[in-house]
């Protein structure tokens, strides 16, 4: 076995795997929540529809959309070979176990909320992005994604699903951002506390606007 392929499969090696490709996520996450965001223009999904055409059409964005689908795959992989790791390494509970003493909840809660993650994942994309790529396939037009958000969020139970997988993802968030930044060596004390506010923020932001959506569809406040 070679030194990279030794380097990958070691517990240092996931780790590094699963900040790389958590970070590249979460600049995907800012794209894909700017483009969905121009429904609060509330121009009857012009501006929603424009920048979707061109990002589900541009040659270079679909090449890129590979390397995003690889990417989601390795971390998903790389999170469930780490969470048994850590699993089958965590020693035997004694009565007296205070946890909480050193980590947060959710950071030991990682493999329950990227579980959730991931089962939202598969709603989402069976909702828009594999209709609409298979319709690409079949026809070579994209369907009109903004007029599914509207049908699809008048549904409760939907908006419901939605909100609670946003709920998994600012948890998630906030420990792989700093989770990321640690393992990399990218953490001083000059800067930790600007990183971690940088951090704690982009948590917020970008679950909370992926909220609104459905939920500003279901009340009618963009239609």
């Amino acid at each position: 076995m070679s030194w990279f392929s030794q380097t990958l499969t070691s517990s240092i090696g996931k780790k590094l795997l699963m900040a790389l490709t958590g970070l590249f996520l979460i600049t995907f996450l800012v794209i894909h929540a700017g483009i969905n965001a121009m429904i609060f223009y509330n121009d009857g999904g012009e501006t929603f529809t424009h920048w979707g055409h061109f990002m589900g059409t541009n040659p270079i964005i679909r090449t890129l959309e590979i390397g995003l689908v690889a990417g989601f795959l390795i971390h998903i992989i790389d999170g469930l070979l780490l969470w048994k790791t850590n699993n089958d390494a965590r020693p035997v509970n004694y009565a007296v176990n205070n946890p909480s003493a050193n980590s947060t909840w959710y950071s030991r809660s990682m493999g329950l909320l990227g579980t959730l993650l991931l089962i939202f994942l598969v709603i989402h994309t069976a909702h828009f992005w594999i209709p609409n790529r298979s319709n690409q396939f079949a026809t070579g037009e994209e369907l009109n994604l903004y007029q599914m958000m509207l049908d699809l969020f008048k549904n409760i139970w939907v908006v419901l699903i939605y909100v609670a997988g946003c709920f998994s993802l600012y948890w998630h968030l906030l420990h792989g951002f700093a989770s990321a930044f640690q393992t990399l060596g990218w953490n001083h004390v000059k800067y930790n506390r600007f990183v971690s506010l940088i951090g704690v923020t982009y948590s917020i932001v970008i679950p909370l606007l992926f909220a609104l959506m459905p939920i500003s569809i279901y009340f009618g406040w963009v239609q």
